[in-house]
């Protein structure tokens, strides 16, 4: 008697954890969109980054959920943070981290989704797998496609990262500069006004 095979009805253990790993990151990155704390939704994108990871190595690919770990839990979020400090955000609720356009948003939101899922769907419908190949996520196969077909969305990526870092300082330094300006003013207005004073 053979073994009964295995459909969609009868999803393994793996499948099921993909599921639910999957559900609990698509939480996580609602919170980080809807969060009115900055802080909290950079935490909030460490949580979602990290399920991710966790999908990838699910997916036995090992080399890019290590990846996934390194460079943007370790890089990217960091350097959020890193941001957040410099330009000192507000560490609890923020009104500014709001805005009456939310039904354009979700509207946005959808349809790029939509498009995202469409492309992908579409570009991928003819494409197999070799099983008996080297594995999709190693580290020859990733940097094969990495370096050859991705190199220009790489570079640009790690370009708008140091944009990002770049202004970050020159906001910080900005506002430390006009804090000190007015805290200069202030002081020669007090000496203004008590020299004034003595003098009557």
């Amino acid at each position: 008697m053979s073994p009964a095979a295995h459909g969609f009805l009868s999803p393994s253990g793996v499948e099921i954890a993909f599921l639910l790993v999957g559900l609990a990151t698509f939480g996580a990155a609602l919170v980080t969109v809807t969060t009115k704390q900055l802080v909290h939704a950079a935490l909030w994108l460490v949580v979602t980054l990290g399920g991710l990871a966790v999908e990838y190595l699910l997916l036995t690919a090992e080399f890019i959920a290590w990846v996934q770990v390194l460079i943007y839990l370790g890089s990217v979020v960091v350097l959020l943070l890193f941001g957040l400090m410099l330009t000192k955000a507000p560490i609890g609720r923020s009104p500014d981290a709001d805005s009456g356009n939310r039904p354009v948003a979700l509207a946005v939101a959808v349809v790029a989704a939509v498009s995202l899922v469409w492309v992908v769907a579409d570009a991928f419908r003819t494409t197999w797998i070799d099983l008996d190949g080297p594995a999709q996520g190693s580290t020859e196969v990733t940097g094969h496609f990495l370096f050859r077909n991705w190199v220009l969305p790489f570079e640009a990526l790690s370009v708008l990262l140091l944009a990002a870092l770049v202004g970050a300082i020159v906001l910080a330094r900005k506002r430390g500069a006009t804090a000190k300006s007015s805290a200069s003013k202030n002081s020669t207005a007090a000496r203004n006004s008590r020299s004034g004073k003595e003098q009557r």
